[in-house]
């Protein structure tokens, strides 16, 4: 019997987390993927595996046959094929799972920065250390949106993919919006823009707009490596639209999914959140973003 995604898994799942890294990936990570899966399903939430190699989307198939509320991505970089729409076909190809949701499709998150990151991070083995840092860019040298950007753009209006901005910099991040509102529109989720290869405030997150078909990551590692200031994230939680809250953990040095849980609530209080908005950011907004087919208010 053939479900929707929204109505199947809305009353499921406590939470949503959109952003989550598991091995195998490029670096060593606190859980495998199954080991993960089986925790998020303890914690009645779902999960949204991202891996800097590639497409997860045949992984999150073989768990969600074993029952885990694991979903799927593809992140766009050199080793996976770069800006290619051939390897989203593909990723779509294997999600074969029911209640399906879109396929989360990261732009390149290999990007040629000054930033360095805090983490302390250690390849899985050789061949990520030696094969995966080859840097892409959604952009070309005269600053305009690559043509295979354009086409993914244009996939993504009649297909059930979800753009998310990668490490794309401010200022590619402004092309692309504009990008996709000359395209029609299509569902785009701007990537832990609070990072510093980004750089978005709250103030300038809430001068975006309101479309409909963008969404916001806020994410719990920006905070706690103190990239962004919990007033900030206080700000983008209580004052932006579509916000879709995220952990974007996953590395040993950082904490477990039950302890993010914990900081969570803290949060959700300081920032005096209303049960219902509570709601909105960590569960409804995640799924309906993904949804194949409009959700429900």
């Amino acid at each position: 019997m053939s479900h929707s995604f929204f109505a199947y898994w809305s009353p499921r799942l406590r939470f949503l987390d959109v952003h989550y890294y598991a091995s195998p990936d490029s670096y060593r990570r606190r859980y495998t993927a199954l080991e993960a899966g089986q925790r998020y399903a303890k914690l009645k939430g779902g999960v949204v595996l991202k891996n800097h190699l590639g497409s997860v989307s045949a992984l999150a198939t073989a768990l969600q046959h074993q029952g885990l509320p694991v979903f799927g991505s593809i992140v766009l970089n050199a080793l996976a094929g770069g800006l290619s729409l051939s390897a989203v076909k593909q990723a779509l190809s294997q999600y074969q799972f029911d209640a399906a949701p879109r396929l989360l499709v990261h732009l390149p998150t290999i990007v040629r920065s000054e930033h360095r990151s805090a983490l302390t991070r250690t390849f899985a083995n050789k061949y990520a250390r030696e094969n995966a840092q080859q840097p892409l860019s959604i952009t070309d040298d005269d600053g305009r949106i690559r043509p295979d950007v354009e086409a993914l753009i244009e996939f993504a209006r009649y297909h059930n993919i979800v753009l998310s901005s990668g490490h794309a910099t401010k200022g590619q991040t402004l092309r692309l919006i504009e990008a996709v509102e000359k395209a029609g529109g299509c569902r785009l989720m701007l990537n832990q823009p609070a990072n510093p290869i980004t750089g978005f405030s709250a103030r300038e997150l809430r001068a975006l707009g309101h479309y409909s078909w963008l969404y916001i990551e806020q994410c719990a590692l920006t905070v706690y490596l103190k990239y962004q200031t919990e007033e900030d994230m206080y700000d983008v939680l209580s004052g932006v639209n579509n916000v879709v809250y995220s952990s974007d953990l996953g590395q040993p040095s950082q904490p477990s999914v039950g302890h993010w849980l914990a900081d969570s609530e803290a949060w959700f209080h300081n920032a005096g959140l209303a049960d219902d908005k509570i709601d909105a950011v960590r569960r409804l907004n995640p799924l309906r973003m993904l949804d194949p087919q409009p959700s429900p208010d």
